[in-house]
């Protein structure tokens, strides 16, 4: 796992410095163009650990989360 970031250019994203593999599945998040991004090394550490429960299978589904909402 690793974090990266980019720019659109021309409806493509480029990132600089890190190598992707041909086909490579990426997560993407936005921000508008005057809003800075930036993670605390601790956000970013809550991040992959996030990411890595998920590719785990430790989550639940929309509709479990759906279901456990108050009616």
């Amino acid at each position: 796992m690793q974090v990266a970031t980019g720019t659109v250019v021309n409806g493509k994203i480029e990132v600089e410095g890190v190598a992707l593999p041909e086909g490579a599945l990426v997560a993407i998040v936005t921000r508008g163009a005057d809003e800075p991004f930036t993670l605390s090394s601790a956000d970013e550490e809550e991040l992959l650990a996030a990411i890595s429960e998920i590719e785990r299978g430790e989550f639940i589904t929309v509709e479990e989360l759906l279901e456990s909402l108050p009616k």
